[in-house]
């Protein structure tokens, strides 16, 4: 009788012990990560001394994975030179992302740019590490009030480089189902 009792505790125990740890798994299981993102902050190299930030905080939540106009989030820019310069504030409209290059658009919602708000612009980043790079639409379309609008997800080559130790772009590759 003795033995059973001690069998019949310890398999109690055992038992008690699997519940538990099965329930605190379920609790910690990771998260779905989200299907896309575009994270950081960078100065543009100019040697003339341009003061050139880009930054950006843009995601495509892991429910949206299909449908990458369904991007939120934001991104800033602004480009100084001798005290003269303009800066502005972009709602993201779509990102869409591979390997470690994004291209994310939005339409500016405020800006000391004449004519630039409500107009859609487009930035194209390579995440390389320490060397990223970075390209924008109005390269080609004109400045952002003055050119025409790329459609939403479009911009140029990342042909800019990012200015020594200031670059820490995160990009977190799209991966739809096809």
């Amino acid at each position: 009788m003795k033995r059973r009792t001690k069998i019949v505790v310890l398999g109690s125990a055992l038992l008690l012990t699997a519940g538990a740890a099965s329930a605190a798994t379920a609790s910690d299981a990771p998260r779905q990560r989200e299907a896309a993102a575009l994270t950081g902050t960078a100065k543009l190299y100019r040697s003339a001394g341009d003061d050139i930030t880009f930054s950006f905080d843009a995601h495509l939540a892991a429910k949206d994975k299909a449908d990458p106009l369904k991007a939120t989030g934001t991104f800033e820019f602004s480009h100084y030179l001798n005290g003269s310069g303009a800066r502005a504030e972009v709602e993201v409209d779509c990102l869409v992302t591979g390997g470690k290059v994004a291209v994310v658009s939005g339409v500016i919602t405020k800006s000391d740019l004449p004519g630039a708000e409500g107009k859609r612009v487009g930035v194209t980043v390579h995440d390389l590490g320490r060397h990223d790079r970075l390209g924008y639409s109005w390269a080609s379309t004109g400045r952002p009030g003055e050119g025409n609008e790329p459609p939403k997800c479009v911009s140029s080559a990342p042909f800019e480089k990012v200015q020594k130790g200031t670059g820490d772009f995160r990009v977190v590759p799209w991966q739809p189902e096809l």
